[in-house]
């Protein structure tokens, strides 16, 4: 199968058009050029997984290749910023001591006018047993349903059990249809969630189509072009977190209608919607609503629309590992034939602690005390960076993320893996936004990224430990400011081992 034109890197330049192995080789180096300047890139791209994939000569990695046929898929931004917190002395049991504003989970405690926090559950003996890999038949009739009631009164097509399918977590949901989808070309954004990466990197049959949206136009994704190119491109899948991880804008009303209609274009839409719930309006009368592609689905059962949510975020309720996949009845018989192989499908006892919490009334209410708590927190982050001259661009309307642009600090702390490597010496950790940018095969120069010059920060955390990470971030560019960079880039922990070192 050939990789269509708009894949990057897919093709190297050459006078014949055939490029020849000393070709290949130059164009790694030149790759690496700017990267070997960094301490802080050099890291990233020693760890295994993170090397470029694809270019001849293949050098054999002890690191990777210890096990034959084995192929390190590179690890996410979370699992990899958390590594290096730990090589820098960071533990989950003394977590408190550290501020980290990476992690892409929400406070689970209570917050003012939600209900009580879920402290115990029962567990009747059938529970003991395996659940169906589709999941328990009342909590799928529940998520059902709580979309008919949300999105979809007055539709004559109504959600049933028959199109939902229980899944642990949402890596699992995508896992399972990206097992299930064939040989196509699939769409995705740049940047959008980090582990789009590895599922297009681990799922070979996927063909990835990258478009880079564009900042000025507050990364909108433009539709008519989205359209010319599922006619030119034959693209067959698309996918894309809506609200949008990690630049906290979202898809909504008429352009989310159009993006929906897209299904009659003879493409499958696959829409993580995982922060539907977490939109933040400007007047009082409009706390309480959220969105959701569902609202615009023609036909439930013909219209190729396949939405990921689950009780991770709206419900904070990470630890529960309980998500769902919605679709077409006869997508959800081969998500059961996935899950099968893949997971086995969700906990069987915390699917059944879950019906209760997708009655309409309780998440009516949970809806409007998480936006109005989630909301005073991003203004209060907005407002800490404003003072540290650091203005958000475009600011959050939706997750609770912000998508912070470095590039008016001074070099080296002007790109996000430096100045992430640099919080961590005061104990604070953030996402690189270089790994927002969807490149399974690790080909381009880190420098030369569309989100190089980013890093996300999540205020999911309670407010004391977002002032906390605030505070350290407030150190380092006061610093860098008052002191000069010269101590900033280099002496970085490898692990917890090695002293750091000078490179």
């Amino acid at each position: 199968m050939s990789v269509p034109s708009s894949r990057p890197h897919s093709r190297l330049p050459s006078r014949s058009g055939t490029p020849s192995i000393r070709e290949m080789v130059h164009e790694v180096m030149k790759h690496f050029k700017h990267e070997k300047e960094s301490e802080a890139h050099q890291i990233f791209r020693q760890q295994v997984g993170h090397q470029p994939k694809g270019f001849l000569p293949q050098t054999v990695n002890p690191d990777e290749e210890t096990v034959p046929g084995i192929e390190h898929p590179g690890s996410t931004g979370v699992i990899y910023c958390s590594d290096r917190a730990m090589a820098n002395g960071f533990s989950y049991a003394q977590s408190h001591e550290w501020a980290n504003l990476g992690q892409g989970a929400p406070e689970v405690g209570p917050i003012p006018n939600a209900h009580p926090r879920p402290d115990s559950i029962t567990m009747p003996l059938d529970s003991l047993e395996y659940a169906p890999t589709t999941g328990v038949k009342a909590l799928r009739e529940a998520v059902a349903n709580l979309y008919n009631h949300t999105y979809r009164q007055g539709k004559a097509s109504q959600y049933t059990y028959e199109n939902v399918c229980i899944v642990p977590g949402g890596r699992s949901g995508l896992s399972r249809v990206a097992a299930v989808v064939s040989d196509v070309y699939c769409s995705y954004q740049i940047p959008d969630y980090t582990a789009y990466d590895q599922v297009l990197s681990a799922f070979k049959r996927l063909v990835p189509v990258p478009t880079v949206l564009d900042p000025k136009h507050k990364y909108r994704l433009d539709i008519e072009q989205t359209k010319k190119d599922i006619r030119t491109q034959g693209l067959a899948v698309i996918i894309a977190s809506n609200p949008r991880n990690p630049t906290g804008q979202v898809i909504a009303g008429k352009d989310l209608k159009e993006l929906v209609a897209l299904g009659k274009e003879g493409t499958t839409l696959i829409l993580d919607e995982f922060y539907s719930w977490y939109i933040y309006p400007d007047h009082e009368r409009d706390f309480g609503k959220s969105v959701s592609s569902a609202e615009y689905v023609d036909d439930v059962n013909t219209d190729p629309i396949v939405i990921i949510d689950g009780l991770t975020k709206n419900w904070r309720l990470p630890g529960w590992r309980v998500c769902w996949v919605m679709g077409p009845k006869n997508l959800i018989t081969a998500l059961s034939q996935s899950g099968s192989f893949l997971d086995g499908g969700a906990n069987h006892p915390m699917q059944l602690a879950a019906i209760p919490l997708l009655e309409p009334s309780y998440v009516a209410q949970e809806k409007i005390a998480l936006q109005k708590h989630f909301k005073a927190k991003r203004d209060h982050v907005l407002k800490r960076l404003h003072d540290l001259h650091l203005d958000v661009d475009i600011p959050p309307h939706a997750t609770f993320y912000i998508w912070l642009n470095l590039e008016k600090l001074p070099p080296p702390l002007n790109n996000g893996l430096t100045f992430f490597e640099e919080l961590l010496k005061e104990k604070s950790i953030v996402i690189p936004g270089i790994f927002f940018d969807i490149n399974p095969a690790h080909r381009r120069n880190l420098f030369h990224s569309p989100c190089h010059h980013f890093v996300r920060l999540s205020f999911g955390p309670p407010l004391e430990d977002l002032d906390k990470g605030l505070d350290a971030i407030g150190r380092v560019v006061k610093a860098a400011r008052k002191e000069g960079t010269k101590k900033f880039g280099h002496s970085y922990k490898k692990s917890l081992e090695t002293a750091p070192e000078q490179i």
